[in-house]
Parts: C-alpha cells; structure tokens; sequence
C-alpha cells in the first residue's frame, strides 16, 4: 500500500521523536548514575541519622499536638538545622519533617592537644606530662572509633542486616573454688539479675588473725593484738570508665571478729560512684517489721515480709529461759507455751557454710545454712541488671559458686527502655545572641536513663526553654562500640550532647571541663559557665541568681569550695609529691556543681591553646588550680555556699549530688508542686 504524504510526516515526526527519547534516556541514565554516586548517599547518610520513624511523615498532627505541650513562651525555631562546629549544636525544626544533618566531631581546641616526647623524663614522674600523652593516646583511638562508627553507620551501598544487640547469656553459672580463683575472685553475670535469681557460695572463714593495719591494730591491755577474721561478698556493676571503681550495689559484710563493739556483727550497704550510702548494721537482737531498732535502719523496716535482721544468740542476751525438763512439764500437763530458740551467729571460724542470695521484690534476702539471716531492701540508683559480677574476697576460702534463675537478655543494651524520643524533651534552638549562663554536664557513653531524666526534670525550666540559658551534655566514647551507635542517635535526635571524641578515661575527665569551657564561652557566649554531673540536680534561677549577687565586671568562682584540702599520699588516690608538692590544695570547689565566671573560663581556653595549662587527674581540684593561677592577674571573688550539696541532698539546696534518675524527677516534681526546694530521700 502506497503511504500518503501526511503519513510520510508522521514517520519522520516519529523517527525524530524516537532519537530525542533515545538521547534523552541516556542524559536521564547519567543523571541517576551521578545521584546514586554522589548525592543518593548524602541524602541517605541526612536521613538516616534523623530519628523519626518512617510513619512519622505521615502523622504531622500527632508530631504538633506535642509541640503545644512545650513552653509558650519558648522561641520559634528554625525549620532548618543550624549549622555549628559542635555535635549538639544543630536543632531540628518544630515540625520534625526535615532530615537530620550528619553529626560532625567538634573541631575545638581538644583537637589542639600535642605531646613533645623530648619533654618527657620518666625519672621526674610528672604525671601532667602523663596526663597530656594519654590524652594524645586517647584522642587518637577516639577518633579511629568514631571513624569506624560513621563507615558501620552510614554503609548504605550494601544494606545489612540491622544486628540484634541483645546479647544472650546463660541461665545459670557454676564455679569451683579454682575456677573463682583464677577469674581474679569475680563471678561474672553477663545480664545480671532479675526476681528469683540466686546465687549460692559455699565457704569457710578462716581462723582469726592479727591484724596488719596499724592504724586498727591497737594493742590491748596485757599486750595481746586485736585478732581479725571478716570477709566481704559483694555485687557490683559493670565499669562506667577506666579507672573509676564499679558501683558497689550490695556490699555484704560479716564480722566474726576484729569490729569495735567486740560482739560478732554483720553490715550490709551500699557504694554509689564512691560514696557509701546509710548502712544496716545487724548486732544480734531482731528487728521488727513495724519499728525502726537502731540509728542504722533508717530504710524500710521490713523487706518482703522479712525482717532485716534476726536474732542469734549473745553472750549479754541476760536469758531467763525455762529448763527443758521445765518445759517439757508443762507441755505433759497441757499448758502449751510457743518454743522459742536462739540461733548462734551464721558464721564460725573454719566451719563450713551454704550463704544464699535471693533477688526478691523489695530487696536482697541472705540465707545461710537454710536459715533465714537479714535482708536489705534495693536502693535507688540501682537496678537487678546493674548485678553484673559478684566478688568474694578477706578472711575466706571459697568451695564453690552456683547461680541460678539468671536473665537470658541484658536490657540496659537497649536504650529504648530508656530514651523517650518525643520532640517534647528536645533541646531549644541556640540564640542567636549570648546567653548568661551556660550549663555543661558530665556525662557517660552508657548514661542514657541518667541523661533522660535530667531532660524531664530541670532541663524544663523555663529560663533552658527559652533559651536564656543553655544546658548540654559532654560525653566520650565508650569502649562498647554498640553503646556510641547509640550515644550517636541520641544526640542527633535531642540536639543537647556534645560529643568529645575521646576514649572515655578517669583520669581524663579534667578535658571534658575545658571543652565545657570553650563551648561556654565561643559557642554561647555566656556570662557565667556552670559544670555539674548528670546525677546533680540543678536549681537553674537560684544558682544564676547567687552569681548575679556578685557585682558586675567581677570574676567569681562559686560552689562548695574546700579550704586547706590535703591531697592523699597513699591509695587509690594517692597524689605524689612529684605532682603536687604542697601540702594543701588551692581552694577549689566540689566537682558536681560550682559556676565560673566568662573570663576565667576564657583564661583557661587560652592556656590550653597555649599548652600551658596544667592537667590534674582531678577535676575539680585542676579547676581550683587554674582559677588560682587567673587570681595572680585579677583578683576572683570566691563564694563558699554548702547548698551546693556534695553527698546527697538536703532542703533548701541550690544543687543535690548523687541523685538517681528517680529522685531527679520526684525533686522536679515537688518543686513544681510546692515552689519549695525538698529532698527526695528514697534509699
């Protein structure tokens, strides 16, 4: 069939159109072969650091009924992030549709620090030497690690799995007395504990002797020396850093011989962070379940039903018991008397025992020999899966262990238990202009309740809401690289932690001070700078109002200051001659919360710059240090207050340390209820 000529147009139309689409497929193929090079994952890397779930974008309603519940009076935000030097500086919008930007490492002057081996004597042991080296070591690993976290992270070009971090752990544990011996006198409980797990030793006290320690070993009239034989089983938590003791969760300790009343005892209590909590001290008479017995029971009077202590025989017991062929009278005659019988003390030098710990609902209950001997309730701060090792150490040889009952899972791996991700306790944008007091708060990798509950307590008050002052966490990294995966998301979703990329150390907190300095002073501009902890609950506009008292242009140094302080010379914390040779510190305020004015702070940014300032394994004695050193040139005005509570808490405080997530929210709450400043005493 011949074609037409409008059918010969048609073709040509058509062929062109055919070799348009066909160039225009190949510009479209480029295109997508540079996104899916170059900008895919980018995009992916934005998206995938925002926490918001995938439904979210779908819910805008729900995501702004919670904004309402924010303060009024709080800026508007951005509906962009900010771009800032710092981890937490970037602020998400308030409708919470935008992608979050990828968190960049600080580029302060943390990453200035250098260490000259020529400078280094090992002969002249100058530990602030040392300090700068190790700080150089792990500031180096740090980075290795966080480098490793964004490629683990962000590897979206071969999609993984996501991993199960619960990690699985038997359900019972056995141990010889060998065995316990070569693991360092440790039972380690991967997942710690839960209601009805128990562990069993079986033991034997060793024959007293006499004691070593000088300072306890007086000698008695007649010439003899005191003969000692107690050990000491404890439960213990997991390491937070290096070089800082785990937390003593229950410490168990039976005297048989060598305590000062002279009378064999046993002392149960508690050690949080390095503080001893009130101790239930049991002499050998019964509590009762509805009165308190001595000035040591000031917890609940009964655990579970079980008294906490129980009576064992005495030598000033003064009995007046009937005979057995007394007794036994009476009963034939039909007289029924209830039978009463007085056990001996638990524990007997080289006579062997069955001790069993049970995890009951209230608290820790202690068998020995199938006989019920104290209890002693939990205490706030601590949790059964905090249990994670079970030490045995003093006058004792250990048979063997058993552990039963145990958790399969370990749920303080998983943070959700923790975290709640509402926009709610989001921090506030950063003002544009300075603000008058910054707040930084020390803070551990694994510290996610601590940190939630800083969040829902005095990190709502009004002036942190708008923006008038300005709270931020700084944390290291921890060992755990699942815990920094963690700690990373979290940052990104609450914009309030400041990420210092170093490997988490004891001894290197005193870098966590200086970079809450450089952040206060370059980052917010702040009048006045405070350092507190994330168990320090913190009065905001008390602690700002003592620091307005000072006259304006001033330098002030304000908290609980120490006065003639001596360093130790022996122990754990022992502090040489080599790296303090005085005899008294510099005044220097406790460490859970003091306030510096801008200057000082500036001071301390600039000799570190400088390589002049002076590293102290302590904190806030280094503080004390500097701020004495800026006193040469200017004179500061110290302000000593005891409401800036070192242990624990009493009414009318400006700051109360050692306080468990618990206690921060009851202390928030009875603030708001009653605008009076009341502890929360919960053991």
């Amino acid at each position: 069939m011949k074609r037409g000529k409008s059918d010969t147009r048609l073709d040509k139309f058509g062929a062109v159109t055919r070799q348009r689409s066909f160039h225009v497929l190949i510009a479209l193929g480029v295109l997508y072969f540079f996104l899916v090079t170059v900008e895919i994952p980018y995009l992916f890397n934005s998206g995938a650091s925002s926490s918001v779930s995938p439904d979210a974008l779908t819910r805008p309603s729900k995501l702004q009924s919670e904004e309402d519940l924010l303060d009024k009076d709080a800026p508007s935000r951005p509906r962009s992030w900010e771009s800032h030097t710092t981890a937490a500086s970037a602020q998400p919008g308030p409708t919470q549709l935008l992608p979050a930007k990828k968190i960049a490492l600080p580029k302060n002057i943390l990453s200035s620090l250098k260490f000259d081996p020529e400078t280094f004597d090992p002969t002249k042991k100058d530990r602030s030497v040392e300090l700068h080296k190790s700080a150089k070591t792990a500031w180096e690993v740090g980075r290795k690690m966080w480098a490793e976290i964004e490629r683990d992270e962000f590897d979206f070009l071969e999609p993984k799995k996501p991993e199960n971090r619960t990690e699985s752990c038997p359900n019972s544990v056995t141990l010889t007395g060998s065995e316990f011996l070569s693991r360092g006198r440790v039972v380690e409980l991967p997942c710690g504990l839960t209601i009805g797990s128990h562990i069993t030793v079986v033991g034997k006290p060793r024959a007293a002797h006499a004691e070593a320690d000088p300072k306890i070993s007086l000698i008695k009239d007649g010439g003899s020396s005191v003969m000692v034989s107690q050990f000491m089983m404890e439960l213990q938590g997991l390491k937070i850093v290096d070089g800082e003791d785990p937390p003593r969760i229950l410490h168990f300790n039976p005297r048989l011989k060598g305590d000062w009343s002279g009378k064999p005892v046993i002392e149960q209590n508690t050690c949080y962070r390095m503080q001893w909590g009130t101790g239930v001290r049991c002499e050998g008479w019964k509590s009762n379940a509805d009165e308190e017995t001595a000035p040591y029971l000031t917890l609940l009077p009964a655990v579970d039903g079980q008294v906490k202590c129980e009576k064992w025989i005495r030598d000033d017991n003064n009995h007046s018991e009937e005979s057995k062929a007394t007794w036994w009278l009476n009963r034939l005659i039909g007289r029924t008397k209830k039978v009463t019988f007085d056990w001996p003390f638990p524990f007997a030098e080289e006579k062997m025992f069955v001790l069993t710990l049970t995890a009951g609902l209230e608290g820790y209950h202690l068998n020995v020999d199938g006989r019920h001997v104290t209890s002693f309730p939990y205490r706030t701060g601590f949790t059964l899966e905090d249990a994670t090792g079970l030490t045995v150490y003093g006058d004792v040889d250990v048979h063997s262990i058993f552990a039963a009952s145990l958790p399969a899972a370990h749920p303080s791996f998983a943070p959700q238990k923790h975290l709640e991700k509402s926009i709610v306790w989001r921090a506030p944008a950063l003002p544009e202009g300075p603000v008058e007091l910054f707040i930084g708060i020390l803070s551990a990798g694994n510290h996610f309740a601590e940190r939630m509950a800083v969040r829902k307590s005095w990190m709502r008050h009004r002036l942190i809401r708008t923006s008038h002052v300005v709270a931020r966490f700084f944390v290291s990294l921890h060992a755990r690289k699942e815990v920094n995966l963690e700690l990373k998301k979290e940052a990104e979703f609450f914009g309030d932690i400041v990420i210092v990329p170093y490997m988490d150390n004891y001894d290197l907190v005193v870098l966590k001070t200086v970079a809450i300095c450089e952040y206060g002073v370059r980052t917010v501009g702040a009048k006045y700078i405070m350092k507190g902890d994330d168990d320090t609950f913190i009065r905001v506009e008390t602690v700002l109002d003592e620091a307005k008292k000072v006259p304006e242009g001033r330098s002030l140094y304000i908290g609980n200051i120490n006065y003639f302080h001596k360093p130790l010379r022996h122990g754990k914390w022992a502090v040489t001659y080599q790296e303090w040779p005085e005899e008294d510190y510099p005044p220097y305020a406790n460490g859970p919360g003091y306030i510096l004015s801008a200057d000082i702070a500036r001071f301390i940014v600039s000799e570190f710059e400088k390589h002049k300032l002076r590293l102290f394994k302590m904190e806030d004695v280094s503080m004390g240090m500097w701020v004495q050193k800026f006193n040469r040139t200017k004179a500061v005005e110290l302000v000593h207050s005891l409401k800036f509570c070192q242990f624990g808490c009493f009414d009318g405080y400006y700051t109360s340390h050692y306080q468990s997530p618990r206690q921060m929210i009851c202390l928030w709450e009875k603030l708001q209820k009653f605008g009076l400043p009341q502890c929360c005493n919960m053991r």
